[in-house]
């Protein structure tokens, strides 16, 4: 299943593609894609519809992002390996945690946001992996069991905030909008593989990441399981796995985004996203 959310921002409604790609409505007869919401009891909810009966949702529709909140946005620093090398790391001996403000969902076509006072905002494409039943203490063998889906993240960073700033990295990954998710939630059963996934970014129409998810130095089963031990990720937690190398931070010279730049971000099967960055108001 490919489930998204259409309609202007803050009045989103739940919908799930058709079998020819329409956008079919799902609002009153599912709760948002939130926590509980995207349970895997939910999703199986979902999945007992048959789609041609829903009203269809006009073409051209805004996409907002396919979760409507999150318990927790999670995410995985330097989990690629030439990745880790262009930033000069060594490759982490354990996943390197941290999180976003939930306040940076955004929508997949929605602009991009330079914050006041930033000169280092930098891309990062993600594969997402969205929680569907409490984990705690699970199995590397187990850990997919509790994923429903997936999604395209772009993890965008202000690095000056991140890395000059002194405290933890969220400084430089929360603000409004560093956090576009979709276009589609799609159900974990369309992905038999994780960790064989292509995805690329362009910037201004140039390919500046391009890579797949076997570069990725610990994998979701690894990264979940990992998470498992410290903390228990609940139904609607979204974790972002890390980025490959081409982000701006590596370039030589470095190069970060400007107004005006537009992103185009896609993950195998997973659909592609569109931003351009504009200055904050």
């Amino acid at each position: 299943m490919k489930l998204l959310r259409v309609g202007p921002a803050g009045q989103e409604k739940p919908a799930i593609l058709d079998a020819g790609g329409g956008m079919r409505d799902l609002s009153g007869r599912v709760p948002d894609f939130a926590g509980p919401g995207v349970s895997l009891e939910a999703l199986e909810a979902i999945r007992a519809l048959d789609p041609a009966t829903l009203p269809l949702i006009a073409p051209g529709a805004r996409i907002g992002p396919c979760l409507a909140a999150v318990p927790n946005f999670h995410a995985i620093g330097l989990n690629y390996a030439r990745h880790a090398a262009e930033t000069g790391s060594k490759p982490p001996a354990e996943p390197i945690l941290f999180t976003k403000a939930s306040s940076c969902l955004s929508g997949p076509f929605d602009p991009v946001v330079i914050p006041k006072g930033s000169e280092k905002t930098d891309w990062e494409v993600e594969l997402g992996v969205v929680i569907g039943r409490a984990a705690e203490n699970v199995s590397e063998a187990d850990a997919l069991a509790h994923v429903a889906g997936y999604c395209v993240v772009n993890d965008v960073s202000e690095r000056a905030f991140q890395l000059e700033r002194g405290g933890q990295w969220i400084k430089g990954k929360s603000a409004p909008t560093f956090g576009p998710i979709g276009p589609w939630l799609v159900s974990a059963d369309e992905v038999p593989d994780p960790q064989a996934l292509a995805l690329s970014l362009d910037l201004n129409g140039e390919r500046v990441q391009d890579s797949d998810t076997s570069d990725m130095i610990f994998s979701v089963r690894q990264i979940i399981s990992y998470m498992s031990r410290f903390m228990r990720l609940l139904p609607g937690d979204l974790i972002a796995t890390g980025t490959p190398a081409g982000v701006g931070m590596g370039m030589k010279p470095p190069r970060f985004l400007r107004p005006g730049d537009v992103m185009e971000l896609r993950v195998e099967g997973l659909g592609q996203q569109r931003q351009q960055a504009v200055a904050a108001p």
